[in-house]
């Protein structure tokens, strides 16, 4: 029963994403006439199927979500016919089970030694490992200093995604938490298109979706983003404004895990500002130091 769920949410899955992009295509950016009558923007059913060459009912039946064998040929038709850019049309294969998705390997509670010598010596840099669900498994002290102190979160906590929608200090963090906060979402469905079928993942999905209204909504426009670097502003409650630039990589030894490093940006104060945070906290931390020895 578990199994049949899983297919029919994919399928579920892969119908809401054609309708939505769908619905986003004009017929003027497809060549078609857009002076008749339309209750909506966007393509009509007809159209895509006539475009794509495929048969009216059988993409119908693919939007209202059937169980229907998609091969490689119509994967591409439609995401031409949709204008799908590289992120979208990775996402498409994946819903349409090709190639066959992977499992979401099991937790994994910790990192090598060497992995985090590696954290630990980008003193200046907040920088963290994520496992394929989003959670932090391992992170440095400047990490702590900026996000919180995972050593005192429980799993759910330290997820990125469910902090960015559930602690209410990563809205004063990101100063433009809207555009911040919904381009995670796009990047973390494009994750999932791997995932669909786990039932972790949904279980996720649900509950964050009871958490927040933002997540809600922006989680149901199906919206896909690339995990690039970036640029990464932030307000902290101390040092005030910090900015860094933000890469991501791949841990050669286990290619799910990620590894998130924030290098202060060199035209601004922001690794002086680290330096004072460190400092004060090897002061803070001393003092209860004596304090308990006293």
């Amino acid at each position: 029963m578990t199994s049949l769920n899983n297919e029919k949410l994919r399928y579920k899955e892969l119908a809401d994403f054609l309708k939505t992009r769908r619905a986003r295509t004009l017929p003027s950016q497809v060549g078609l006439s857009s002076a008749t009558r339309r209750r909506t923007p966007g393509l009509r059913r007809e159209e895509v199927a006539q475009l794509a060459g495929i048969g009216l009912t059988w993409y119908t039946w693919l939007e209202q979500g059937r169980p229907i064998h998609v091969s490689t040929q119509v994967i591409e038709s439609l995401a031409r016919v949709l204008l799908l850019d590289k992120q979208e049309r990775i996402h498409l294969y994946l819903l349409a089970n090709q190639p066959l998705p992977a499992d979401i390997p099991g937790y994994q509670e910790s990192v090598s030694p060497i992995l985090q010598h590696v954290l630990d010596s980008l003193i200046l840099c907040p920088s963290l490992v994520m496992d394929q669900k989003w959670n932090v498994i391992a992170w440095n002290k400047a990490a702590c200093l900026i996000f919180g102190d995972f050593n005192e979160m429980n799993l759910r906590e330290r997820n990125i995604v469910w902090a960015m929608f559930t602690d209410n200090k990563y809205k004063q963090l990101y100063g433009d938490w809207n555009l911040y906060a919904k381009g995670l979402v796009g990047r973390f469905r494009s994750m999932c298109g791997q995932y669909i079928e786990d039932s972790w993942l949904a279980q996720f999905i649900d509950d964050l979706k009871m958490q927040s209204t933002e997540f809600n909504l922006w989680w149901s426009l199906h919206e896909i983003e690339s995990n690039k670097e970036i640029h990464k502003q932030l307000n902290h409650p101390v040092a005030g404004i910090l900015d860094f630039e933000v890469s991501n990589f791949d841990v050669s030894d286990n290619s799910g895990l990620k590894l998130i490093v924030h290098v202060p940006l060199s035209e601004t104060d922001t690794a002086t500002k680290m330096k004072s945070l460190l400092d004060e906290a090897t002061v803070t931390l001393a003092e209860k130091k004596g304090h308990l020895i006293v």
